[in-house]
């Protein structure tokens, strides 16, 4: 009934590594995600060691990451507007400026509170801007037929990054990590870390520079004067208005918004509960984490290696991957060991993972060149902004309800949503082919 239609994507591509446009872009993005894993473990820790407050703490990540998913949308119609090497570029030259600032003042122990909020703004901004110009940018280096395969490296070497990335910023925090000549302990191993990630990301500027853009693909921007381009709050609207005008397009966001606050609350806050009552123990945690991590890393991998593995089209392909993982779901509350919990949690990362990548290149393509930039920021937008709506949605419900209560509840309505969209949308027709009517 669900035969594997091998015929609805563009054949596997072959010779990527030989294309030194793809590797410029691949090796820099490569280490500059290496090195936001260094922050992203560094400056909670020096926020912690500064000050000990966790409201402090969670002001400095809201600060972070509240700009990122109100500006994104912004964002993505600069990025349509110039070009997404250009904002890449620019935003490039601005992290390594912060970085470098903050890496200085923590060593000469200069750095106040205040400059961490205006540093951490600053990084939340110049964000809302990078990703949109990152997701736009594949499809200007590398073939349609590549298309998938380059989004499964790229997404599949982010994965990885965030398992190695946090151990080797721990240890190097840990091997540099004196009292140094300010008030915050570990100054010299904080100071390396965010050093570190200021190099990255002038390194993997020194690459973007080599990469050449539109490699056999339609310009990007329009040719018209800057005088003659509509504004950017226009230009925003018109993506939007793109976007809810194109049926496929506005029913796939819909349903992806509903999957996510179904799937990201009970991932991230269930979790940690759930281990805390399984053990008592963060290594039971770290297993969880782990095993739906590992599992995300490897259906990105197969996304990669077999772009051409459909359950009959596309649509059909999400809507039995979502119904697998409403099923899994709904008996993780039960589980009484934590190696049950790896296990469930191993099966839903390979699906996600898997799904994932299919979906970001079914967008990529879906939309014309013009357009992407505003096109992958609503998509990227819609798990920015509901993933803390979900997560603290999920923290009330706890309040009133128990972790199985919790999970079997969400499977459900992931297999009631799984349903209505067959009967009720056209995901199901979805193909990987762009539809022009």
């Amino acid at each position: 009934m669900n035969e594997i239609n091998k015929n609805t994507v563009d054949s596997k591509p072959k010779g990527m590594f030989k294309d030194s446009n793809f590797l410029w872009m691949i090796g820099g993005g490569a280490i500059s995600m290496l090195g936001d894993q260094f922050t992203l473990i560094a400056l909670p820790w020096l926020v912690l060691k500064m000050t000990g407050d966790t409201l402090i703490l969670g002001i400095v990540l809201a600060l972070i990451s509240v700009p990122r998913a109100l500006l994104i949308l912004l964002g993505g119609a600069v990025v349509d507007r110039y070009s997404p090497k250009t904002v890449m570029m620019q935003t490039k030259y601005i992290n390594t400026l912060l970085l470098g600032i903050l890496s200085a003042l923590i060593f000469y122990g200069k750095l106040e509170l205040w400059m961490v909020y205006a540093l951490a703004l600053g990084l939340g901004i110049s964000t809302a801007f990078s990703i949109p110009s990152g997701t736009s940018m594949l499809p200007r280096v590398v073939q349609p037929s590549q298309l998938q395969s380059a989004n499964g490296i790229m997404l599949g070497m982010r994965q990885l990054t965030m398992f190695i990335g946090p151990v080797l910023a721990g240890l190097l925090i840990a091997m540099f990590g004196t009292q140094g000549s300010g008030m915050v302990h570990d100054a010299q191993g904080l100071a390396a870390a965010f050093f570190f990630d200021c190099f990255t990301y002038a390194f993997s500027a020194w690459t973007l520079n080599k990469v050449r853009m539109n490699d056999g693909v339609p310009a990007p921007v329009s040719t018209a004067p800057a005088s003659q381009k509509p504004a950017l709050l226009q230009s925003l609207a018109e993506g939007l208005r793109y976007c809810w005008n194109e049926k496929q397009l506005r029913s796939c966001f819909i349903y992806w918004a509903a999957i996510a606050f179904f799937i990201m609350g009970p991932i991230q806050i269930a979790l940690p509960v759930m281990a805390n009552q399984l053990s008592n123990s963060a290594s039971a945690l770290g297993l969880l984490a782990g095993s739906h991590g590992a599992g995300t890393l490897l259906g990105m991998a197969l996304a990669g290696m077999k772009p051409n593995l459909r359950f009959g089209n596309l649509g059909r392909t999400i809507l039995l991957v979502d119904f697998i993982v409403g099923i899994l779901f709904v008996p993780m509350g039960l589980i009484s060991s934590s190696w049950q919990g790896a296990g469930i949690l191993l099966s839903v990362g390979i699906l996600g993972g898997f799904l994932h990548v299919a979906v970001f290149t079914w967008v990529q393509k879906q939309v014309p060149p013009n357009m992407i930039g505003r096109a992958m920021s609503m998509f990227m937008f819609i798990f920015m902004g509901i993933g803390p709506v979900s997560a603290a949605f999920t923290g009330w419900l706890l309040r009133g309800i128990t972790i199985p209560q919790l999970f079997m509840g969400s499977g459900s309505l992931l297999i009631l949503i799984v349903i209505m969209a067959t009967q009720i949308s056209p995901i199901a027709r979805v193909t990987d082919k762009r539809v022009t009517a």
